[in-house]
This record gives structure tokens, C-alpha cells and sequence, in this order.
């Protein structure tokens, strides 16, 4: 079993969903953005590490200011493995994913850059730009070397895609829950609720939603939706851009406000639960 795997197991017996954070690596400097992590790690169950890609299409203003300013701090793919390993070797434990583009990993070599990630502890990889129909070979590597792939899906994703994605899929799945690009909102769009109770029916592994969520009451909402995790990535992007290398306090103040929405939710872990949250409309 997965360190994801395991975690969610862990959270589910807690009656937890999971807090998901997202941080672009190397922002605002390489130093700096390792220490950053570990305080944010402090609260988040699990750990989106953005591997910096100069044409991240999937990203809006937020994080698109934040590769940019990693991209100029000098980080590259092998600065992100180092990183891990550092990580790693001073006794992070939680699960950490890679997200990042297919450009860095064609560059790289698929088998090379699964093996390293296997070597190091990245847990899993989220590749936005990538779909089923041209994810075999990767795909093939992540067995090989136990890596989870987890696949985004989206409210425009069919029920038959969505089958054959979950046929594939390790770790969770992540819900683009809106339309567009990444970035924090002020308010959860009733769209994102409904999309979550639709997904929830189709997917029998952790479902996780993102793009959006800012607010400890958009996490629990997602979460009694049918979610078993809530994804916040540019709310903590976010006060980076504005406290730099003074980030963590304010880091570790939001995440533990968000972990508390993941507290005491009663979240669906069978497709029969969900098939029954579906018909209740609870």
C-alpha cells in the first residue's frame, strides 16, 4: 500500500477527509521554498509539489506568477528530485506528488524520471496536459516502479471516460471542480457542490476537488458532498507572493483553519454509500 493509500485509510478512520495543499517548488527561492514546505506539512495531510513548466496552461495569474519567479530562482527537475530527497532524509513522512506538465517528463525520459521519483519518495504524479489515450507508456513505468498516477477529471469528463480513467487511476482522483484555471475564490460556486455529489458516484477511490477552495467552509462543503479530500493550492501560493521568505506563519495559520474543515465529516468510501447520498440529497 501507497503512502497515499495509507493515508487515506488513516484519515477515514479518524472520520477525516484530507487537506490536499498545493506549492510551486523553488518560489520564492529553492531555500526558502523547502522550508515552506515543512511548515505547511505541518497541517496538510498530503502534498502537491509543482515542478516549475514555462507554459503551465492549467494554471491561472496566481501560480503562473509563482513558477515564474521559480523559473528565474534557477530551479529545474533535478533541483525538484534533490529537494525531495533532502526532504525525505530529514524525516517528512507525509505522501508528496509531483504535479507538473508532460514537456518535463518527455524531456527527462518517462522511465527515468519514474524511477527517480521512486528513488526518492515522491509518492505519486499529476500530469495536466496528459490524457488517458496517451498515458500507456507512463502509465506502464508507475507500475513498474510503484508510483501512483492520479488523473484529473472535470464536469465535462463522460461516464464512460470517467470508467476508464478510475480503471487506471492510483492514489485519488482530482475534480477539477470548475471550469478555467487554477485560483483561489471568495465564494464555492454551487456548481462545485453538485459536481462533486455527480463524480462521487462514479469514482470508488478517494475523490479529491480542486481548484477554488480557499475556505475552511468550502472544504467541509466538498467533503459532505461526497469528497474524501479538498485540494488549496493558490490560497497558499498566495502568501507567498506577499510575505516571501516570512511565509510560514501565515502558512501554518490557514492550513490549520482548512484542516479543521476535514474534521467530523461523514464522508461517503463506497459507491453504495454515495449511490445512497445521491438519493437522500444529503
Amino acid at each position: 500500500m501507497s503512502r497515499i493509500n495509507e493515508k487515506f485509510e488513516e484519515l477515514k478512520r479518524k472520520n477525516e477527509g484530507a487537506l490536499i495543499g498545493y506549492l510551486t517548488l523553488g518560489d520564492p527561492d529553492i531555500e526558502t521554498s523547502k522550508k515552506l514546505i515543512r511548515c505547511l506539512l505541518e497541517n496538510v495531510d498530503l502534498l502537491e509539489i509543482g515542478i516549475p513548466f514555462s507554459d503551465p496552461i492549467a494554471d491561472g495569474p496566481t501560480i503562473q506568477a509563482a513558477i515564474d519567479r521559480a523559473l528565474k530562482a534557477g530551479v529545474n527537475t533535478d533541483i525538484a528530485f534533490e529537494a525531495v530527497a533532502e526532504l525525505r532524509n530529514g524525516g517528512v513522512e507525509e505522501p508528496l506528488v509531483f504535479m507538473t506538465y508532460y514537456n518535463i517528463i518527455l524531456q527527462y525520459g518517462e522511465e527515468r524520471f519514474i524511477k527517480r521519483c521512486s528513488k526518492v519518495g515522491v509518492d505519486g504524479i499529476i500530469v495536466c496536459d496528459l490524457p488517458i489515450e496517451e498515458a500507456e507508456g507512463i502509465l506502464q513505468q508507475c507500475e513498474k516502479y510503484g508510483v501512483d498516477f492520479i488523473f484529473l477529471i472535470a464536469p465535462t469528463t463522460t461516464e464512460e471516460r470517467i470508467k476508464k480513467i478510475v480503471s487506471r487511476a492510483k492514489g485519488f482522483i482530482y475534480l477539477v471542480s470548475v471550469l478555467g484555471v487554477t485560483g483561489a475564490r471568495g465564494e464555492l460556486q454551487e456548481r462545485t457542490v453538485e459536481v462533486t455529489k455527480w463524480a462521487s458516484q462514479y469514482v470508488d477511490i478517494p475523490l479529491a476537488v480542486g481548484f477554488g477552495i480557499s475556505k475552511k467552509e468550502h472544504v467541509q462543503r466538498v467533503l459532505e458532498a461526497g469528497a474524501q479530500g479538498a485540494v488549496v493550492g493558490s490560497a497558499f501560493v498566495d502568501i507567498i507572493a506577499r510575505k516571501g521568505k516570512d511565509a510560514c506563519e501565515e502558512l501554518k495559520k490557514l492550513s490549520a483553519e482548512l484542516k479543521e474543515g476535514t474534521k467530523k465529516i461523514k464522508v461517503p468510501t463506497s459507491r453504495v454509500q454515495k449511490a445512497s447520498v445521491m438519493e437522500n440529497g444529503s
